[in-house]
């Protein structure tokens, strides 16, 4: 929790005043019994008529101040809890901003959204109830013992019998309730998981006719949370009427044993009356705390969560510059690259070493789990290498502000990824200050002008959320202009023609090679009619380089090369 102390600093002094407030109200409660045992005793006086009057006028006042300082005290709540899981979740999305993949990879992206949303929800609504619940809570009872005590001590040993049955009752089910409560919010997880991959795959789950599956599926998944759940509403659910059971039975022997009390004369009806209230607000404080400690045990679970997010390392970090910030001018050398992903039984790259220089076109070939990919998240620096090094211009790329890096480099992933917003904002995403002129200019090049201009609203055309009222092709073009529009050093493009038809791709291979001339060009490719004119072709095969040279020098020196292109080629084209 003293993670979560920090981000209430900024908002002690709306604290301090929620707690006033709540201090109020409770001393304008404790003194309302007493005027009530003042008209009950004093009211009916000879020649005193307006005593009833005159204290009924006091109660209507601290009444009006009780509601007051309540009102105000609910208002302020809010807004610190508010401002709390406000402040919380902007430092959960910053933190996970700054995750590798591999931080993703162990968290999960449905587990890092409930943690976000869900889980912080939890922890907003416990600040908010237990700044007024937990300040009441043990004002009322102790102020009350005392008044009560100040009326009658021999009534008030009542109290010492059943304050302690209550306690013992809170305590074991907030113990039986916190590993419940843990247990349902990773069931949430997974409810929340299967929901996101039925969503997202629709079309795929249409298209084999999966529907009872998916449903089954999920009313399995649900049915787990359901249960969980119930179980843990049945666990809270007794608190409260044993705790009922436990106030009236304590109210029924006060007022049995203040009778007998009343008729030895040791006490007045206007005592017993105030010693009732006093009981009751006694009681009812603590079952006010027994509905927070309904929602502390999934606060603690919710807050466990969190805290773990907050506090993971990422692995990857800036690390310290070994010469000022200078221009980039795109040399990227690998020098006996060696990586594994966690947990994989053998490398995903070994030995890996090749250069790609300004002005030349660099493409990666390989089959299905060669390694491409692989080697791409590493040039960004998505994950760490194990063994040996990548150099940017002669500096090893951990010694390198992330920052600087990835501003040189102009990205097309496989899957193209658009953002709801309009086609200007995710052509001009990678590059805030680039111009009207830069917009127009990446469109053309990556052949999506034309599309644009027939929309309706041209370039301010809204895109949907991922893109959904695009074409494939349409998406990877505008990935494509979106890279363009940055002006990188070096283009690191993977497999970005596969979604193409072969005119529009002829097309775009003809302007991008006239445009990034003078940059470090990347090419990851399926087809080796993409890549026949690169300077230099590099082989993977189980994560190994195979072969590196030209496309005639491939064919004569590489097997795995030649295969690929004769599943490929026709004679003609591979000769």
């Amino acid at each position: 929790m003293q993670r979560f102390l920090q981000y209430l600093r900024p908002l002690r002094l709306a604290i301090l005043s929620v707690l006033m407030l709540v201090t109020v109200r409770v001393l304008a409660d404790l003194y309302l019994p007493t005027l009530t045992a003042d008209i009950v005793n004093n009211g009916i006086i000879p020649g005193n008529p307006g005593h009833i009057l005159h204290v009924g006028i006091r109660m209507l006042s601290v009444a009006a101040l009780s509601g007051a300082a309540s009102i105000a005290a609910s208002y302020q709540s809010a807004r610190v809890a508010a401002s709390f899981a406000r402040v919380v979740r902007e430092e959960v999305f910053t933190q996970v901003g700054d995750f590798s993949l591999a931080e993703f990879d162990n968290f999960g992206t449905t587990s890092l959204i409930t943690r976000t949303t869900n889980d912080i929800t939890q922890l907003q609504m416990v600040l908010l109830f237990g700044m007024r619940m937990i300040v009441t809570a043990p004002l009322m009872s102790i102020g009350g013992i005392f008044m009560a005590f100040s009326l009658d001590p021999t009534l008030s040993l009542i109290f010492v019998a059943s304050l302690p049955v209550l306690i013992a009752i809170i305590t074991l089910i907030a113990r039986r309730g916190i590993p419940l409560f843990r247990r349902m919010q990773k069931k949430l997880d997974k409810l929340n998981l299967i929901l996101r991959e039925a969503l997202t795959g629709i079309r795929v789950v249409r298209a084999f006719n999966r529907d009872t599956y998916e449903r089954e599926r999920f009313e399995e998944a649900n049915l787990d949370y359901t249960t969980t759940a119930i179980s843990v509403q049945r666990t809270m659910a007794i608190m409260r009427p044993v705790m009922m059971l436990i106030m009236n039975l304590t109210t029924i022997a006060i007022i049995w044993f203040g009778g007998l009390r009343i008729d030895r004369g040791f006490m007045q009806l206007g005592d017993l009356m105030a010693f009732i209230q006093y009981g009751t607000q006694i009681m009812f404080s603590l079952v006010m705390l027994s509905m927070m400690f309904v929602q502390i045990p999934r606060a603690t679970a919710s807050a466990h969560r969190v805290a773990e997010v907050l506090a993971t390392v990422p692995k990857i970090h800036d690390g310290e510059a070994v010469a000022p910030r200078r221009p980039i001018k795109g040399y990227l050398e690998f020098r006996d690259v060696t990586f594994s992903y966690p947990g994989a039984e053998r490398p995903a790259l070994s030995n890996i070493s090749f250069r790609a220089v300004p002005g030349q076109v660099t493409a990666i070939i390989g089959g299905t789990g060669s390694g491409k990919s692989t080697l791409t998240n590493l040039i960004l620096r998505l994950y760490d290498i194990d063994e040996g090094s990548i150099l940017l211009d002669g500096i090893d790329i951990r010694q390198l502000a992330q920052e600087d890096l990835r501003r040189s480099i102009g990205f097309v992933p496989q899957k193209a990824v658009l953002f709801g917003g309009s086609i200007a904002d995710n052509i001009l995403f990678g590059n805030e200050n680039a111009t009207n002129a830069d917009l127009i200019w990446a469109a053309e090049v990556a052949q999506a002008a034309e599309f644009i201009e027939k929309m309706p609203s041209g370039y301010a055309s809204l895109i949907t959320q991922e893109g959904r009222n695009v074409s494939g092709g349409q998406k990877q073009r505008l990935a494509i202009a979106r890279a363009l529009a940055r002006r990188p050093q070096i283009y690191i493009l993977d497999d970005f023609f596969s979604a193409l038809d072969f005119q529009t791709g002829a097309r775009l291979r003809s302007a991008l090679r006239q445009e990034t001339k003078d940059a470090t060009v990347i090419i990851i490719a399926q087809r080796v009619n993409t890549i026949m004119a690169a300077d230099e072709i590099i082989v993977l095969d189980e994560g190994r380089m195979v072969g590196k040279g030209s496309h005639g020098e491939l064919l004569a020196t590489c097997r795995v090369y030649r295969e690929i292109a004769a599943s490929q080629l026709v004679g003609e084209e591979i000769a």
